[in-house]
């Protein structure tokens, strides 16, 4: 197989939260491949973005995810996350 996909590691972090807005991020390490401290970077950003929310229940993180959102590369802005999310999560 190649080195390189088509997705980056923040768009495969924000699929696996949008499957399961309850995901431990070790869950989400294991499933994108990535260390446990890459999976709390990549959430930081994208909450530090506005893309998503933490929530806080008991000791367990919910993530709310702001899908109207533009993407972000000039190519792209035109399009919102939902559009990535609806085309990549249909099973």
């Amino acid at each position: 197989m190649a080195d390189w996909t088509f997705l980056t590691n923040h768009a495969r972090v924000l699929l696996c939260v949008a499957r399961d807005p309850g995901i431990r991020l070790r869950d989400v390490s294991e499933r994108v491949g990535i260390t446990e401290r890459a999976a709390q970077r990549i959430v930081a950003e994208l909450a530090e973005a506005g893309y998503l929310e933490r929530h806080k229940d008991g000791r367990r993180n919910y993530y709310e995810i702001h899908d109207d959102l533009p993407l972000r590369h000039p190519m792209e802005q035109h399009h919102q996350i939902r559009e990535l999310l609806g085309t990549l999560t249909k099973d």
